[in-house]
C-alpha cells in the first residue's frame, strides 16, 4: 500500500501577477489576481500557483459563460465595462465586482478541492474525499447564488421529493 503524502509548505507567499482572460471578459469584467484568491479562500503552498492559475482561468471562463447573454444585454444597453454599470441604491457601490469575484473563487475552490481530495486509493483516502465533497458543493452554491444576484434573480434551492 502506497500514498501520495504533500510536503509543501503553509506561507500563504505568491506571486504578485494577474491573470486576465482577454478572450472571454473581452474588458468587462475584472482582472483576477491569484493572490487574492489564494488569500482570501487561505489557500497555502502546497497548491502550486500553476494550478492555482489553472482553476482560476477555468472558473473565469464557466462564470463568464453562465453570464454571456447578460453581459452582452448590458453592452447592447451602453455599459461598455462592469465599472459602468449603474449600482442600485441599495447595494453597496463594487456590488457587481465582489458577486463576480466571489463567483470565479468559489468556482476556482470548488475545483480545487474536487481535484485535491487525495491520491491515496485506501479506505481513508475514499472517506477523506467524501468529507472534502460537501465544502465542493457548498462552494458551488455560492457560485451559482453569486451569478442569480449579479442577473437580478432570487437563488433558491429546489428539490424533488
Amino acid at each position: 500500500m502506497s500514498s501520495f503524502i504533500s510536503a509543501g509548505t503553509t506561507s500563504s507567499a505568491t506571486e504578485a501577477t494577474t491573470i486576465e482572460n482577454h478572450l472571454e471578459n473581452n474588458g468587462f469584467w475584472p482582472a483576477i489576481q491569484p493572490s487574492d484568491f489564494r488569500e482570501t479562500h487561505r489557500l497555502d503552498t502546497t497548491i502550486t500557483n500553476a494550478r492555482i492559475e489553472t482553476a482560476l482561468k477555468a472558473a473565469m471562463a464557466t462564470v463568464n459563460r453562465v453570464l454571456r447573454h447578460w453581459q452582452q444585454a448590458k453592452v447592447e444597453a451602453g455599459y461598455p465595462t462592469m465599472e459602468a454599470l449603474p449600482i442600485p441604491v441599495w447595494q453597496t457601490p463594487e456590488v457587481f465586482n465582489v458577486l463576480y469575484l466571489r463567483a470565479v473563487y468559489s468556482t476556482a475552490h470548488a475545483s480545487l478541492l474536487e481535484r485535491y481530495a487525495d491520491y491515496d486509493a485506501t479506505n481513508s483516502g475514499r472517506e477523506r474525499s467524501e468529507r472534502l465533497q460537501d465544502p465542493a458543493d457548498g462552494y458551488r452554491r455560492d457560485a451559482a447564488w453569486a451569478i442569480s444576484e449579479i442577473e437580478g434573480r432570487p437563488h433558491s434551492t429546489v428539490e424533488l421529493i
